[in-house]
């Protein structure tokens, strides 16, 4: 990476921290689509700094009060999303090595999804969903978190609907995304898949989440917030079908 790479990839971080600190999630989304769009690292190298970045984030985050969980309704959840992530990381380890497009057109559609996920209004339910749900979107979250480390969007979409306390709800993701990290950070270093240059990208990437994170909650008000969903809407747009249309060409001509 040349030095107007390494400044073009601080300034997607900065937006990407902008964007999850006003939305809630769409961090590792972001900094991917706009990694990929621009060409400036490969998804299994941007996704291994999503992982550090967000893992470091919720570990201050935790830091400072007891999260309160609804064990009994994350535990399938998180058990599913564990070996989802298994699932994740060995399927990004075959893609990467046999066909890059395929997965920069998963990519795509996966930012896609995140977008209508983000203006859906979903109605909330007047009673808990069944275990089992809890099941399917934890092993889809883990799934997510293994290939792109962005397990955010099913299991926000999922629990935001659910009768519960909004702290018990954002406690319960911000468990269960930092474990989501460490499981495939352990799984990819065991690999031998965590490269140095996916090292020194999360050190210097850190102060801009830091400083970002601080100064979008020191200043953002509501109507800002609804500005900047509408913002990420169409970036996560933009992002998404800026990879799907030249994976899709490239699949058709071959």
């Amino acid at each position: 990476m040349t030095l107007t790479h390494h400044l073009l990839f601080l300034a997607c971080v900065a937006l990407a921290t902008y964007a999850q600190t006003m939305t809630g999630f769409a961090f590792g989304l972001v900094l991917l689509g706009l990694s990929g769009v621009f060409q400036l690292a490969s998804v299994a190298e941007v996704a291994n700094v999503v992982s550090v970045l967000s893992l470091v984030n919720a570990a201050v985050t935790l830091a400072r009060t007891k999260p309160q969980v609804n064990w009994s309704l994350m535990r399938p959840a998180m058990i599913a999303s564990f070996v989802g992530v298994g699932v994740g990381v060995a399927a990004l380890t075959w893609i990467s090595g046999s066909m890059t497009v395929l997965l920069q057109l998963l990519l795509g559609i996966t930012i896609l999804a995140c977008a209508v996920l983000l203006v859906a209004r979903a109605k909330p339910l007047e009673r808990l969903s069944s275990k089992a749900s809890f099941w399917f979107f934890g092993g889809i979250s883990g799934v997510l978190g293994g290939l792109f480390s962005s397990a955010g969007p099913p299991m926000v979409y999922h629990l935001y609907r659910q009768p519960l306390p909004l702290v018990a709800i954002r406690n319960s993701l911000l468990v269960l995304f930092s474990l989501n990290s460490v499981v495939r950070l352990t799984l990819v270093t065991g690999q031998g898949e965590f490269e140095a240059s996916s090292f020194w990208l999360s050190v210097y990437a850190l102060p801009v989440v830091i400083i970002v994170t601080w100064a979008a909650r020191r200043f953002s008000t509501s109507g800002s917030m609804k500005t900047v969903k509408r913002m990420v809407f169409v970036l996560l747009l933009a992002a998404g079908m800026g990879l799907i249309v030249p994976a899709a060409r490239i699949l058709a001509a071959g």
